[in-house]
């Protein structure tokens, strides 16, 4: 059998690129249609109930009408957000990470540029399936396993400069509230319980309301569960088995089932009503589905959360199929940042929309990596500039301030129409691009000079990348060590510099009063000093593949270090 996602999360051919096909069962529950674009649900589109309260001035693509809408807070200027956090049985991958930092991005988007307050809540989910089938298989705790990989994510996230949220919630820590969540879903009429001591979700009791993200027309049953009154109802809570860990209910002894526990800390922290609920693709069925229908069955109100963000999939190049354990296609967090670097990798999420699909490969990761560093070497110039150690041409300072201004509305226009990432970017590169080209050395000055407008460029990017998280002035990352290594460079600079000067120094110039006809003889530095020159070079030159690069601006030089390129070589 294959299970195959529906097409209702994709707008337009376009957006093809970024949606997964699975094979397999997804929580037992076979869908063997492949769902066109035509077939989404329209009703859930007709009954989506706008907001009122606080409009924030961006659009946003909601994944339960399939188009962009105004985003509308319930109360002015507060945002409050769910994410599914991680299922702790084994190390966080590329994948995990690209969806954590993409959202991170959005989350800073709303607070720095919109002056949002985002209150994030995410779910720790550790008790599950997977992880106690691989208790069994270390012979370990599942608390003690989902306690070593909780800790991990978390200093991973902090590695990848995502900020945390305003609390983690673990669901054993919510045992109680959840018994008490179903309970009252029984008490309103839309759960059983099973002679075996499992509680489900009557999917019949809501009617046509179950299906808001999804068509779920494709769904024809279920295979290995007796006890159910229809296939799309879903587990509650399900009855102990030998050997697992259990809790005590009215029901008898077992364990959440997966969704409910989203539902039920959601809801302990922000009520019947949620502003923002997001996650991976691929949880928007069953997972976020099932969320909805638990949730508003609880609270018995048309309409729990309002908007809900998916993220599109990260692939390894060439590969159809998402980065995943379960495909053991995946690269560890860990051995990713040994080779590249946070930034990096913010670049290479902000070079695509968040929604979409994005392919991982060294020539991705490199594109940003260039990107990266052709931001860090216009701040640099412009730095270099403004202290008069660049020497440039006459700077055309109203274009200049012309294009600051332009760049600024555009990059906010982006960013308020569903977080338009690329766009953004473009609009930033080409600020450069036209800060670059006044940025001419030349060896004699003729004219005034203009500091004051690069030093408002140099301030508004690095503003900017540090609203999407990219720290320009993270002396951790970009020079890799403490002050030290900066006084040591300073002084080898320095030094070279002096031997430099000296061996430019000139032969004796041509006479003052040549003689008519005679061509005045161009000035060369002495011979016995090319030697001093042609050693400096070699040093530069040898310095670069290391992260040290210097340039030359006539007899003055500068240098910046980047990691990336040293550890790359």
């Amino acid at each position: 059998m294959k299970m195959r996602l529906p097409l209702a999360f994709i707008t337009n051919a376009k957006l093809l690129s970024g949606f997964r096909i699975r094979h397999g069962i997804n929580n037992g529950i076979t869908i063997t249609s492949l769902l066109s674009s035509c077939n989404i649900c329209s009703r859930a589109e007709r009954n989506w109930i706008k907001p009122v309260g606080y409009d924030t001035g961006v659009m946003t693509y909601n994944s339960l009408t399939k188009q962009k809408e105004p985003l509308v807070l319930a109360q002015e200027k507060i945002a409050s957000w769910y994410s599914c956090g991680p299922t702790v049985y084994d190390h966080a991958h590329l994948g995990h990470a690209c969806s954590y930092v993409r959202f991170d991005i959005l989350q800073r988007i709303l607070s720095r540029l919109f002056g949002i307050n985002v209150i994030h809540v995410m779910v720790i989910t550790d008790i599950d399936d997977k992880i106690i089938q691989r208790s069994l298989e270390e012979n370990i705790s599942p608390t003690v396993l989902a306690r070593m990989h909780e800790e991990e994510f978390k200093r991973d996230m902090q590695a990848l400069r995502v900020l945390p949220p305003a609390v983690y919630m673990r669901v054993t820590d919510n045992i109680p509230q959840i018994v008490a969540f179903i309970e009252r879903i029984i008490r309103n009429g839309h759960a059983y319980v099973t002679n075996q001591g499992n509680v489900y979700f009557n999917t019949q009791s809501i009617g046509s309301r179950y299906g808001k993200l999804v068509n779920l027309g494709g769904i024809v049953g279920e295979q290995g569960v007796q006890d159910k009154r229809d296939p799309r109802d879903f587990a509650l809570w399900k009855a102990s088995k030998p050997h697992e860990p259990h809790w005590v209910s009215s029901w008898g002894q077992g364990r959440p089932g997966w969704h409910i526990e989203c539902s039920t800390i959601a809801s302990s922290v922000f009520g019947s009503q949620l502003d923002i609920h997001s996650g991976g693709i691929d949880l928007a069925f069953p997972h976020h589905e099932n969320e909805i229908a638990q949730s508003e069955a609880y609270h018995q109100c048309e309409q729990w959360g309002n908007y809900f963000l998916h993220s599109g999939h990260l692939h390894l190049k060439g590969n159809v199929e998402k980065m995943s354990k379960s495909l053991k296609n995946y690269i560890t967090i860990k051995d990713f940042l040994a080779s590249y670097t946070a930034n990096e990798f913010r670049l290479f999420c902000l070079l695509t929309k968040y929604r979409s699909a994005i392919d991982y490969s060294d020539a991705s990761m490199n594109e940003a990596r260039s990107t990266l560093s052709t931001i860090s070497a216009f701040c640099h110039n412009a730095q270099a500039y403004m202290q008069g150690h660049l020497q440039c041409q006459p700077i055309e300072e109203g274009l200049l301030w012309e294009r600051l201004s332009a760049t600024q509305n555009s990059v906010r226009k982006a960013l308020a129409d569903d977080f338009d990432t690329p766009k953004a970017v473009d609009a930033i590169m080409s600020l450069i691009h036209h800060g670059n080209c006044q940025l001419q050395p030349v060896t004699k000055v003729h004219g005034p000079r203009s500091p004051v407008v690069f030093g408002a460029m140099l301030s508004y990017v690095r503003e900017i990348m540090d609203v999407f998280g990219v720290d320009l002035l993270d002396e951790k990352e970009v020079h890799d060590s403490s002050g030290v290594l900066n006084n040591v460079v300073e002084e080898l600079v320095h030094f070279r510099s002096e031997v430099r000067k000296f061996a430019l120094s000139v032969q004796d110039q041509a006479p003052q009063d040549p003689k008519p006809g005679s061509e005045i003889q161009k000035s060369h530095p002495q011979p016995d000093r090319i030697p001093l020159l042609k050693a400096c070079d070699a040093f530069r030159n040898n310095l670069a593949p290391l992260g040290v690069h210097i340039k030359d601006r006539g007899t003055i030089s500068t240098w910046e270090i980047t990691r990336g390129e040293m550890r790359k070589n």
